[in-house]
């Protein structure tokens, strides 16, 4: 059945645009999704006529009627998924190297949640208006670790709020290309498209999204470091550009670095360890850790044998 949602239009949201309010209060709708709604009569308010843009006056009443999700033409296909957590809300996956997460042109098929429609077959979340699996998050095609999906509306909206507010604890690990002075630092810097190269993303003040990583370094090799990230925030490709910015890109990365000829990377060096977060049903801090892939263990091993300072 479709879903009713009110909302009350508070002091602080009134100086704020109507689809802004609403993706604020319901996490796991988007701004575009909130004004297909309006468009299609299913947001109302009876104190005032409503656009997306529109800043209503403290008091007012929004109602949201989000439609049953409606079937996608994504084909469920068998693949092994290694599954770090799993309970009637929640799966957390291990995402292996060289796996695109969701269906794009030029990767219809083989992708993820082509996988995870599959495995969880009708137990799919579609706050998004689609009846898909509940991809609140994700990570590069050559990224590997950690990766929540939510199998219901109930569990998207509140991993998607804890998302939006930055609470989720993400903790990556990495090697870089080169060696640091100190054990620890922040990088700060508006990402966004390059304008340049609009498919990749660049520090940039211009149509840039706060975004900030914090750093250990772990150890350090000769030409190499290996480190600790943890995100503040998750923005496109958000480590990749942060280190390559400072002059340390990710070893591997043949976009914003160079691949390196003595390892075998295919890809980015980079994995997402561990993730933790409020359980959207029980209220109680989950926290999954991936292992690290054996492609990145051999690399530390070589570092470690061939690379000392």
């Amino acid at each position: 059945m479709a879903e009713k949602i009110t909302v009350t239009v508070t002091e602080e949201q009134a100086q704020k645009r109507t689809d802004v309010i609403l993706s604020e209060a319901v996490g796991s709708l988007s701004r575009a999704r909130i004004k297909e709604l309006i468009e299609s009569g299913l947001i109302t308010c009876r104190d005032g006529k409503l656009k997306a843009s529109t800043k209503p006056k403290a008091g007012w009443v929004i109602e949201l009627t989000v439609p049953d999700a409606e079937e996608v033409d994504i084909v469920p296909e068998e693949m092994p998924l290694d599954i770090l957590y799993e309970d009637g809300d929640l799966l957390i996956i291990n995402k292996p190297k060289g796996l695109t997460v969701h269906p794009a042109p030029g990767h219809e098929s083989g992708t993820l949640v082509n996988g995870i429609m599959a495995y969880l077959g009708d137990s799919l979340s579609g706050i998004g208006g689609e009846k898909r699996p509940g991809i609140v998050h994700r990570i590069d095609k050559d990224t590997t670790g950690s990766l929540v999906i939510c199998k219901n509306d109930m569990a998207h909206r509140g991993v998607a709020e804890q998302l939006k507010v930055h609470s989720v604890n993400r903790v990556y690990l990495g090697i870089v290309k080169g060696n640091f002075r100190d054990e620890s630092g922040t990088v700060s810097g508006a990402i966004g498209r390059d304008p340049r190269e609009r498919k990749r993303m660049a520090v940039t003040e211009k149509g840039g999204k706060d975004a900030v990583t914090h750093y250990r370094i772990l150890e350090q090799f000769r030409g190499y470091s290996y480190a600790e990230f943890r995100l503040e925030t998750g923005r496109t490709h958000q480590i990749r550009v942060h280190m390559a910015s400072i002059g340390h890109p990710l070893l591997g990365d043949g976009v914003y670095g160079r691949p390196d000829s003595p390892f075998r990377t295919e890809g980015q060096t980079l994995h997402a360890a561990t993730i933790g977060l409020i359980h959207p049903r029980t209220g109680k801090y989950l926290e999954v850790t991936a292992p690290l892939p054996e492609y990145f263990l051999n690399i530390l091993r070589v570092l470690r044998t061939n690379y000392q300072l």
